[in-house]
């Protein structure tokens, strides 16, 4: 097995950080392949928590070269900060890589992300307002500056001068926010940054990973978000600016999709999301407040309380036939040992019809409303187990549904936050 692309399956925070890090210690290769700051990936090494936004979680493995693909948007200053916690923790970081292809974020990216995020006939998408939307508005609008421009400072200050003035004159009158950036500081603070990552920089990620994969070693491709925030497949417009479902491995490390062996899909056993946008199973108050003080959903780089909600099997329907997966990793079951019974939404009920498969309109998803089957709970503590042959009936018959529905084999469950929490199949 070479390659392994490991996908959020729900709206993000699966628990993709610590299945990453769990599987990263067999790996020659990590690479993160899209997104930017604005996820957040929880690892939880003995008494220490490290919350990773940039660099891969198979950064605590020496042996392990991790990546910053060209797919990624850097904000410098967060790489810096995330890098230095690490080493104040004994972890040097050396096996970093980064991409000379990924795009920067500026301090205009943030600004335009909370001007815009303000403006309520824009609709408000719950964004966290660290600039990676209008970075990537500036990628494929051929406005971007990328970590290459660092080796010509001309150029770089040319390109950065031009868009100080267009996103100047966009806040100012669009948007009633007066700004006034001093370019000869940017340059300064960013010139600093590279000289602390110059000797990390790649020139071509999509040479290192396809020299890695002709020699057999082993890839683990990681990406941010969850498939429900895809772009181009999640609930659009309440969605990420890229692609975190398993194809967009492709796009965001250069290479082909014929090299893919495996697609893990992490499924939190309950689902939760962050921000605005549809949620069929959302369940306020009550429930949702058991689960949200169970396990722990609040959001990595934000804090916001997650929204919660029961098992949502169109969803996983949709993520396993977008992804392609072939296996899962069923993270959080143990949130779930308190409840006498737990609901498994199976379909929609839309306008008098029953439906098993996700509405693309969000009009239509709004008059969804979920069918559910419910399973018994095991009221056991499941945290202490360390085999599937061990885990009660109740709880082995509720993970063969979840796998049942996603049609995909199930080979990891996480039966608590700590990195050695994890039943093996």
């Amino acid at each position: 097995m070479t390659v392994t692309v490991i996908v959020g399956t729900q709206w993000g925070d699966e628990g993709k950080g610590k299945i990453t890090d769990l599987l990263a210690r067999n790996m020659d290769m990590v690479v993160r392949y899209q997104g930017g700051n604005n996820a957040g990936h929880t690892v939880v090494i003995g008494d220490k928590t490290f919350k990773l936004h940039l660099i891969p979680s198979g950064i605590f493995y020496k042996k392990v070269l991790c990546v910053i693909g060209n797919g990624v948007v850097i904000d410098p200053a967060v790489l810096i900060e995330e890098i230095e916690m690490l080493k104040k923790n004994g972890h040097a970081a050396e096996n970093l890589r980064i991409s000379s292809q990924a795009h920067l974020i500026f301090p205009y990216h943030r600004d335009l992300d909370a001007a815009q995020e303000q403006v309520h006939e824009a609709g408000r998408i719950g964004t966290t307002n660290r600039g990676i939307g209008p970075c990537y508005v500036d990628k494929f609008n051929r406005r971007g500056i990328r970590v290459t421009d660092f080796y010509n400072e001309r150029s770089f200050r040319e390109k950065l001068e031009w868009n100080l003035n267009e996103k100047s004159l966009i806040l100012d009158h669009m948007y009633k926010r007066k700004v006034a950036y001093d370019l000869n500081k940017i340059v300064e603070d960013y010139f600093g940054y590279f000289k602390l990552v110059r000797h990390m920089i790649v020139e071509e990620v999509s040479t290192l990973v396809n020299t890695a994969i002709d020699k057999k070693k082993k890839i683990l491709m990681e990406g941010a978000q969850g498939t429900m925030l895809d772009v181009d497949h999640g609930t659009y417009p309440y969605v990420t600016s890229s692609n975190p479902i398993a194809g967009g491995a492709c796009i965001g490390a250069g290479f082909g999709p014929e090299k893919v062996n495996r697609v893990l899909g992490v499924v939190k056993a309950y689902v939760t999301r962050v921000g605005g946008g549809p949620f069929p199973t959302e369940i306020t108050g009550g429930v949702g407040d058991v689960l949200r003080e169970r396990g722990g959903e609040y959001g990595a780089t934000t804090g916001r309380p997650r929204r919660c909600g029961w098992f949502d099997g169109v969803v996983m329907r949709h993520a396993s036939k977008i992804n392609g997966l072939t296996h899962l990793a069923i993270t959080k079951i143990d949130v779930l040992d308190s409840f006498d019974e737990i609901n498994v939404c199976t379909a929609y009920e839309c306008e008098g019809k029953r439906i098993k498969d996700f509405p693309a309109d969000l009009g239509r998803l709004e008059k969804c409303k979920p069918v559910y089957e419910t399973i018994k709970g095991w009221r056991e503590d499941l945290t202490r187990i360390t085999s599937y042959k061990k885990l009660p009936l109740r709880a082995k018959k509720y993970l063969q549904k979840l796998e049942e529905i996603a049609g995909a084999k199930m080979s990891l469950v996480s039966v608590g936050a700590e990195r050695g929490q994890i039943i093996k199949l």
